[in-house]
Protein backbone atom coordinates (compact mmCIF):
# COMPACT_ATOMS: atom_id res chain seq x y z
CA UNK A 1 0.00 0.00 0.00
CA UNK A 2 1.43 3.08 -1.23
CA UNK A 3 0.02 4.85 1.97
CA UNK A 4 -1.81 4.99 5.34
CA UNK A 5 -5.25 5.55 4.12
CA UNK A 6 -7.69 6.29 6.89
CA UNK A 7 -10.08 8.62 5.36
CA UNK A 8 -12.01 7.44 2.28
CA UNK A 9 -14.84 9.50 -0.04
CA UNK A 10 -17.10 7.62 -1.86
CA UNK A 11 -19.35 9.21 -4.04
CA UNK A 12 -21.83 7.94 -6.64
CA UNK A 13 -22.03 9.67 -10.49
CA UNK A 14 -23.64 9.29 -14.21
CA UNK A 15 -26.83 7.69 -13.97
CA UNK A 16 -28.43 6.40 -10.84
CA UNK A 17 -28.93 2.61 -10.74
CA UNK A 18 -31.02 0.77 -7.93
CA UNK A 19 -28.68 -0.86 -5.73
CA UNK A 20 -26.36 2.00 -5.06
CA UNK A 21 -27.21 2.56 -1.61
CA UNK A 22 -26.30 -0.90 -0.75
CA UNK A 23 -23.07 -0.87 -2.49
CA UNK A 24 -22.76 3.11 -0.34
CA UNK A 25 -23.93 1.61 3.05
CA UNK A 26 -21.17 -1.40 2.51
CA UNK A 27 -18.53 0.97 2.09
CA UNK A 28 -19.43 2.95 4.86
CA UNK A 29 -19.72 -0.20 7.59
CA UNK A 30 -16.54 -2.08 6.32
CA UNK A 31 -14.43 1.34 6.44
CA UNK A 32 -15.80 1.62 9.77
CA UNK A 33 -14.95 -1.75 11.03
CA UNK A 34 -11.01 -1.08 9.76
CA UNK A 35 -11.17 2.39 11.94
CA UNK A 36 -11.53 4.61 8.76
CA UNK A 37 -13.14 8.08 8.81
CA UNK A 38 -16.03 8.12 5.51
CA UNK A 39 -17.42 11.01 3.88
CA UNK A 40 -19.87 11.02 1.37
CA UNK A 41 -19.41 13.66 -1.88
CA UNK A 42 -23.09 14.76 -3.02
CA UNK A 43 -24.00 15.20 -6.16
CA UNK A 44 -20.78 13.16 -7.78
CA UNK A 45 -18.08 15.51 -8.91
CA UNK A 46 -19.93 18.84 -8.76
CA UNK A 47 -19.81 18.11 -5.42
CA UNK A 48 -16.62 17.46 -5.33
CA UNK A 49 -15.75 20.57 -6.88
CA UNK A 50 -17.53 22.52 -4.72
CA UNK A 51 -16.44 20.72 -1.11
CA UNK A 52 -19.98 19.70 -0.87
CA UNK A 53 -19.10 16.83 1.65
CA UNK A 54 -20.21 15.18 4.99
CA UNK A 55 -19.44 12.43 7.36
CA UNK A 56 -20.85 9.06 7.11
CA UNK A 57 -21.09 7.09 10.29
CA UNK A 58 -22.48 3.13 10.50
CA UNK A 59 -26.38 4.67 11.48
CA UNK A 60 -25.76 7.27 8.10
CA UNK A 61 -26.50 4.47 6.37
CA UNK A 62 -28.89 2.32 8.33
CA UNK A 63 -32.52 1.43 6.29
CA UNK A 64 -30.88 2.17 2.99
CA UNK A 65 -30.42 -1.37 0.85
CA UNK A 66 -33.76 -1.56 -0.36
CA UNK A 67 -34.35 1.93 -1.29
CA UNK A 68 -33.24 2.65 -5.09
CA UNK A 69 -31.73 5.86 -6.40
CA UNK A 70 -29.00 7.24 -4.45
CA UNK A 71 -28.96 9.12 -1.05
CA UNK A 72 -25.76 11.09 -1.72
CA UNK A 73 -27.59 12.18 -5.21
CA UNK A 74 -25.73 12.16 -8.57
CA UNK A 75 -25.18 14.48 -11.25
CA UNK A 76 -23.09 14.77 -14.92
CA UNK A 77 -20.45 17.41 -14.34
CA UNK A 78 -19.25 19.69 -17.54
CA UNK A 79 -16.96 21.03 -14.95
CA UNK A 80 -14.79 18.38 -14.35
CA UNK A 81 -13.57 17.98 -17.64
CA UNK A 82 -11.73 21.11 -17.44
CA UNK A 83 -8.57 21.06 -15.79
CA UNK A 84 -9.76 23.81 -13.36
CA UNK A 85 -12.67 21.78 -12.16
CA UNK A 86 -10.38 19.32 -11.77
CA UNK A 87 -7.68 21.29 -9.43
CA UNK A 88 -10.93 22.43 -7.50
CA UNK A 89 -12.21 18.80 -6.45
CA UNK A 90 -7.84 17.81 -5.48
CA UNK A 91 -8.48 21.49 -3.28
CA UNK A 92 -12.10 20.13 -1.72
CA UNK A 93 -10.51 16.25 -0.92
CA UNK A 94 -6.95 18.25 0.21
CA UNK A 95 -9.32 20.44 2.79
CA UNK A 96 -11.11 17.51 4.59
CA UNK A 97 -7.39 15.47 4.36
CA UNK A 98 -9.06 12.80 2.37
CA UNK A 99 -6.26 9.73 1.11
CA UNK A 100 -8.57 7.69 -1.38
CA UNK A 101 -12.25 7.62 -2.93
CA UNK A 102 -14.72 5.36 -3.87
CA UNK A 103 -16.93 5.82 -7.11
CA UNK A 104 -19.85 4.48 -7.62
CA UNK A 105 -20.97 4.80 -11.33
CA UNK A 106 -20.17 3.68 -14.98
CA UNK A 107 -17.96 4.05 -17.86
CA UNK A 108 -17.54 8.36 -17.71
CA UNK A 109 -17.42 8.20 -13.87
CA UNK A 110 -14.48 5.61 -14.49
CA UNK A 111 -12.85 8.39 -17.21
CA UNK A 112 -12.80 11.22 -15.22
CA UNK A 113 -11.64 8.91 -12.24
CA UNK A 114 -8.98 7.94 -14.77
CA UNK A 115 -7.82 11.39 -15.96
CA UNK A 116 -7.84 12.71 -12.27
CA UNK A 117 -5.41 10.11 -11.02
CA UNK A 118 -3.01 11.03 -13.93
CA UNK A 119 -2.65 14.07 -12.46
CA UNK A 120 -3.24 13.71 -8.80
CA UNK A 121 -2.09 11.73 -6.27
CA UNK A 122 -5.61 10.04 -4.89
CA UNK A 123 -6.51 6.77 -5.32
CA UNK A 124 -9.59 6.01 -6.53
CA UNK A 125 -11.33 2.01 -6.79
CA UNK A 126 -13.85 2.18 -8.97
CA UNK A 127 -17.73 0.46 -8.37
CA UNK A 128 -19.92 -0.44 -11.01
CA UNK A 129 -22.73 1.01 -11.06
CA UNK A 130 -24.80 1.01 -14.44
CA UNK A 131 -28.16 -0.63 -15.65
CA UNK A 132 -26.26 -1.31 -18.98
CA UNK A 133 -24.32 -3.88 -17.60
CA UNK A 134 -21.88 -3.12 -20.15
CA UNK A 135 -18.49 -2.37 -18.15
CA UNK A 136 -15.71 -4.85 -18.60
CA UNK A 137 -14.23 -6.64 -16.20
CA UNK A 138 -17.25 -7.59 -14.19
CA UNK A 139 -19.80 -10.41 -15.45
CA UNK A 140 -23.03 -7.63 -13.72
CA UNK A 141 -23.29 -4.07 -13.15
CA UNK A 142 -25.07 -2.87 -10.31
CA UNK A 143 -28.61 -2.53 -10.79
CA UNK A 144 -29.13 -4.53 -14.17
CA UNK A 145 -30.67 -7.39 -12.62
CA UNK A 146 -33.60 -4.99 -10.87
CA UNK A 147 -33.71 -3.36 -14.62
CA UNK A 148 -34.12 -6.45 -16.10
CA UNK A 149 -36.90 -7.29 -13.90
CA UNK A 150 -38.46 -4.24 -14.23
CA UNK A 151 -38.49 -4.61 -18.12
CA UNK A 152 -39.93 -8.68 -18.20
CA UNK A 153 -42.86 -7.37 -15.63
CA UNK A 154 -43.73 -4.59 -18.07
CA UNK A 155 -43.36 -7.00 -21.14
CA UNK A 156 -45.51 -9.56 -18.91
CA UNK A 157 -48.25 -7.17 -18.27
CA UNK A 158 -48.32 -5.83 -22.21
CA UNK A 159 -48.26 -9.46 -23.05
CA UNK A 160 -52.30 -9.61 -21.65
CA UNK A 161 -53.17 -6.89 -23.94
CA UNK A 162 -51.16 -8.36 -26.74
CA UNK A 163 -53.37 -11.54 -26.22
CA UNK A 164 -56.39 -9.98 -26.20
CA UNK A 165 -56.25 -7.70 -28.94
CA UNK A 166 -54.38 -9.87 -31.97
CA UNK A 167 -51.80 -7.06 -31.80
CA UNK A 168 -47.90 -6.81 -32.57
CA UNK A 169 -46.48 -4.28 -29.26
CA UNK A 170 -42.83 -2.90 -29.95
CA UNK A 171 -41.50 -2.63 -26.87
CA UNK A 172 -38.35 -0.14 -26.33
CA UNK A 173 -35.80 -0.74 -23.52
CA UNK A 174 -32.94 1.11 -22.34
CA UNK A 175 -29.64 0.26 -24.27
CA UNK A 176 -27.88 3.03 -26.73
CA UNK A 177 -24.55 1.25 -26.96
CA UNK A 178 -25.51 -2.62 -25.81
CA UNK A 179 -28.06 -4.92 -26.00
CA UNK A 180 -27.79 -7.06 -22.37
CA UNK A 181 -30.83 -5.37 -21.03
CA UNK A 182 -33.08 -6.02 -24.14
CA UNK A 183 -31.42 -9.81 -24.55
CA UNK A 184 -32.48 -10.80 -21.48
CA UNK A 185 -35.95 -9.66 -21.23
CA UNK A 186 -36.39 -10.88 -24.89
CA UNK A 187 -35.56 -14.01 -22.99
CA UNK A 188 -37.33 -13.83 -19.74
CA UNK A 189 -40.74 -12.37 -21.42
CA UNK A 190 -40.56 -14.62 -24.61
CA UNK A 191 -40.81 -12.29 -26.88
CA UNK A 192 -40.91 -12.95 -30.47
CA UNK A 193 -37.63 -11.19 -31.49
CA UNK A 194 -35.15 -8.63 -30.36
CA UNK A 195 -33.19 -5.98 -31.78
CA UNK A 196 -29.89 -5.22 -30.12
CA UNK A 197 -26.94 -2.96 -30.93
CA UNK A 198 -24.92 -5.75 -31.54
CA UNK A 199 -26.62 -7.58 -34.00
CA UNK A 200 -27.62 -6.51 -38.52
CA UNK A 201 -31.07 -7.84 -38.24
CA UNK A 202 -33.07 -6.18 -40.74
CA UNK A 203 -36.83 -4.70 -40.79
CA UNK A 204 -37.07 -7.61 -43.78
CA UNK A 205 -35.40 -10.37 -41.57
CA UNK A 206 -38.01 -9.47 -38.91
CA UNK A 207 -41.51 -9.14 -41.19
CA UNK A 208 -40.13 -12.62 -42.35
CA UNK A 209 -40.12 -13.79 -38.53
CA UNK A 210 -43.78 -12.15 -38.05
CA UNK A 211 -45.18 -13.87 -41.16
CA UNK A 212 -44.06 -16.87 -40.29
CA UNK A 213 -45.77 -16.76 -36.29
CA UNK A 214 -49.27 -15.38 -38.39
CA UNK A 215 -48.94 -18.65 -41.09
CA UNK A 216 -48.81 -20.73 -37.30
CA UNK A 217 -51.85 -18.81 -36.40
CA UNK A 218 -49.67 -16.93 -33.46
CA UNK A 219 -52.44 -14.36 -32.56
CA UNK A 220 -49.73 -11.78 -30.84
CA UNK A 221 -46.60 -11.34 -30.82
CA UNK A 222 -43.85 -8.83 -28.39
CA UNK A 223 -40.61 -7.03 -30.39
CA UNK A 224 -37.74 -6.12 -27.56
CA UNK A 225 -35.88 -2.79 -28.70
CA UNK A 226 -32.84 -1.75 -27.30
CA UNK A 227 -32.61 1.79 -28.18
CA UNK A 228 -29.28 1.54 -29.77
CA UNK A 229 -30.66 -0.67 -32.56
CA UNK A 230 -29.37 0.07 -36.11
CA UNK A 231 -33.10 0.15 -37.12
CA UNK A 232 -34.01 3.23 -35.54
CA UNK A 233 -36.42 4.20 -32.25
CA UNK A 234 -39.18 1.65 -31.84
CA UNK A 235 -42.01 3.75 -33.38
CA UNK A 236 -39.68 4.23 -36.81
CA UNK A 237 -39.23 0.22 -36.54
CA UNK A 238 -43.07 -0.03 -35.71
CA UNK A 239 -43.63 2.17 -38.85
CA UNK A 240 -41.53 0.37 -40.95
CA UNK A 241 -42.97 -3.28 -40.49
CA UNK A 242 -46.61 -1.54 -40.44
CA UNK A 243 -45.94 -0.66 -43.93
CA UNK A 244 -44.68 -4.20 -44.95
CA UNK A 245 -47.18 -6.56 -43.02
CA UNK A 246 -50.82 -5.47 -41.93
CA UNK A 247 -51.17 -8.46 -39.93
CA UNK A 248 -51.62 -6.99 -36.63
CA UNK A 249 -53.06 -3.93 -34.53
CA UNK A 250 -49.55 -2.52 -34.10
CA UNK A 251 -48.92 -0.98 -30.96
CA UNK A 252 -45.75 0.73 -29.26
CA UNK A 253 -44.56 0.82 -25.24
CA UNK A 254 -41.07 2.61 -24.33
CA UNK A 255 -40.41 1.90 -20.88
CA UNK A 256 -37.51 4.63 -20.18
CA UNK A 257 -36.56 5.68 -17.35
CA UNK A 258 -38.61 2.76 -15.33
CA UNK A 259 -35.42 0.97 -16.01
CA UNK A 260 -33.82 3.21 -13.41
CA UNK A 261 -36.02 3.08 -10.40
CA UNK A 262 -37.56 0.75 -7.78
CA UNK A 263 -36.02 -1.30 -4.79
CA UNK A 264 -33.01 -3.35 -5.86
CA UNK A 265 -33.96 -6.96 -6.39
CA UNK A 266 -32.12 -9.49 -3.65
CA UNK A 267 -29.31 -10.59 -6.77
CA UNK A 268 -28.60 -6.54 -6.94
CA UNK A 269 -28.50 -5.63 -3.16
CA UNK A 270 -25.70 -9.04 -2.66
CA UNK A 271 -24.25 -7.70 -5.35
CA UNK A 272 -23.69 -4.21 -4.56
CA UNK A 273 -23.16 -5.33 -0.98
CA UNK A 274 -19.73 -7.66 -2.31
CA UNK A 275 -18.42 -4.92 -4.26
CA UNK A 276 -18.65 -2.30 -1.87
CA UNK A 277 -16.92 -4.45 1.27
CA UNK A 278 -14.31 -5.61 -1.37
CA UNK A 279 -13.68 -1.57 -2.99
CA UNK A 280 -12.73 -1.03 0.74
CA UNK A 281 -10.69 -3.70 1.75
CA UNK A 282 -8.67 -3.59 -1.80
CA UNK A 283 -7.72 0.14 -0.90
CA UNK A 284 -6.27 -1.67 2.31
CA UNK A 285 -4.56 -4.11 0.44
CA UNK A 286 -3.09 -1.61 -2.34
CA UNK A 287 -5.25 -1.89 -4.86
CA UNK A 288 -5.84 1.71 -6.87
CA UNK A 289 -6.91 3.28 -9.68
CA UNK A 290 -9.00 -0.12 -10.55
CA UNK A 291 -12.38 -1.47 -11.17
CA UNK A 292 -13.87 -3.95 -8.60
CA UNK A 293 -15.69 -6.22 -10.41
CA UNK A 294 -17.41 -9.95 -10.23
CA UNK A 295 -15.88 -12.67 -12.40
CA UNK A 296 -17.04 -16.27 -12.40
CA UNK A 297 -18.10 -15.71 -8.81
CA UNK A 298 -14.68 -14.04 -7.39
CA UNK A 299 -13.79 -10.91 -6.94
CA UNK A 300 -11.58 -9.34 -9.77
CA UNK A 301 -9.49 -5.47 -10.03
CA UNK A 302 -9.32 -4.04 -13.21
CA UNK A 303 -7.28 -0.77 -14.14
CA UNK A 304 -9.58 1.88 -15.32
CA UNK A 305 -7.46 2.00 -18.44
CA UNK A 306 -9.04 -2.05 -19.31
CA UNK A 307 -12.55 -1.60 -17.55
CA UNK A 308 -13.21 1.81 -19.73
CA UNK A 309 -11.61 0.47 -23.34
CA UNK A 310 -12.43 -2.97 -23.80
CA UNK A 311 -15.30 -3.84 -25.12
CA UNK A 312 -17.76 -6.24 -23.51
CA UNK A 313 -18.83 -8.78 -25.58
CA UNK A 314 -22.85 -10.23 -25.23
CA UNK A 315 -22.78 -14.32 -24.80
CA UNK A 316 -23.15 -15.55 -28.47
CA UNK A 317 -25.10 -18.65 -27.15
CA UNK A 318 -27.84 -16.46 -25.45
CA UNK A 319 -28.38 -14.30 -29.08
CA UNK A 320 -28.60 -17.47 -30.65
CA UNK A 321 -30.66 -19.17 -28.03
CA UNK A 322 -33.31 -16.47 -27.74
CA UNK A 323 -33.49 -16.46 -31.52
CA UNK A 324 -34.37 -20.98 -31.37
CA UNK A 325 -36.68 -20.37 -28.65
CA UNK A 326 -38.67 -17.42 -30.29
CA UNK A 327 -39.43 -19.60 -33.28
Amino acid sequence: MSKNIKRIAVFTSGGDAPGMNAALRAVVRTASFHDMHVYGIMRGYEGMIDGDLKRLERGDVGNIIHRGGTILKTARSQRFMTPEGRRSAYESLLAFDIDACIAIGGNGTFTGAKVFTEEYDIPFIGIPGTIDNDLFGTDFTIGFDTSVNTAIEAADKIRDTADSHNRLFFVEVMGRNSGFIALNTAIGSGAGSVLIPETDTSIEQLVNALKKGARRKKLFSLVIVAEGNKNGNATEIARKVKEAFDFYDTKVTIIGHLQRGGSPTGLDRVLASRLGFSSVEGLIGGEQNVMTGLVNGKIKYTPFDQAIAEAKELDNDLVRMAEILAM
